[in-house]
């Protein structure tokens, strides 16, 4: 729904919004109703339907200024970065933080993925998220800092890695997101082998210990989806 909005009402949307990904998170979307969230607000429904046309409305905008504002903590991350496999750690890392403080969200939309309906809004940011991170790889792959392979098996590799991970360890067990960071990295720049990659992100984190890398293979084999 396309409104102009004052700088109130638009500040009045955005706690609509906190309030129901709260709900959302805590009870589930299916069984948070639209009178539940205006009742926590202290506000009719005529204020929830000026800003949203229907709760399913509200939960596709949560999802697509999620996904931006995750996007936006990429890109900041990244900025003046000139070395590929550098933009790579640090979009991971940025990543792993930006869902640690955001784990309701995170919530939504693993919940998201499990629904037809919401699966195309995800898909959306999906693919600009695999957009972003295909032209690190192939920049990588022209440096001759990796394998030349198809960028967009190594950009789902990456992506799929720290994905999970955050699901798993830091959405699931609570994990802290920097240690959970450090074996995606490990992982994704060192691989099963444990082999450095040349350039200076591998050189940025030589530091990292053997026992992050030895952390994300042992920990995935214990991971039921």
């Amino acid at each position: 729904m396309n409104r102009r909005l004052t700088p109130r009402g638009r500040e009045r949307r955005r706690q609509l919004m906190d309030f129901a990904v709260q709900r959302f998170a805590a009870n589930g979307y299916h069984p948070t109703s639209v009178a539940e969230i205006v009742d926590g607000m202290g506000v009719g429904k005529g204020v929830f339907y000026w800003y949203f046309s229907s709760k399913e409305e509200l939960f596709g905008e949560i999802l697509r200024e999620a996904q931006h504002d995750l996007r936006r903590r990429q890109q900041a991350a990244i900025a003046g970065e000139v070395d590929p496999l550098g933009r790579i750690t640090l979009g991971i890392r940025a990543s792993m933080a930006w869902m640690s403080e955001h784990r309701d969200l995170l919530s939504l939309f693993e919940f998201a993925a499990s629904e037809e309906r919401f699966r195309p809004m995800l898909r959306r940011g999906q693919d600009v998220a695999v957009a972003d991170v295909a032209r690190h790889v192939t920049d990588a792959i022209v440096a001759g800092q990796i394998v030349d392979a198809d960028p967009l098996v190594v950009t789902h590799a990456v992506l799929g890695v720290t994905n999970q991970l955050a699901r798993i360890f830091v959405l699931h067990r609570g994990d802290a997101p920097d240690e959970v960071a450090d074996a995606a990295v490990a992982f994704c720049l060192g691989g099963l082998t444990g082999n450095r990659l040349t350039g200076k992100a591998a050189q940025n984190e030589a530091n990292t210990s053997d026992e992050a890398g030895a952390e994300i293979v042992t920990g995935a084999s214990h991971v039921r989806t």
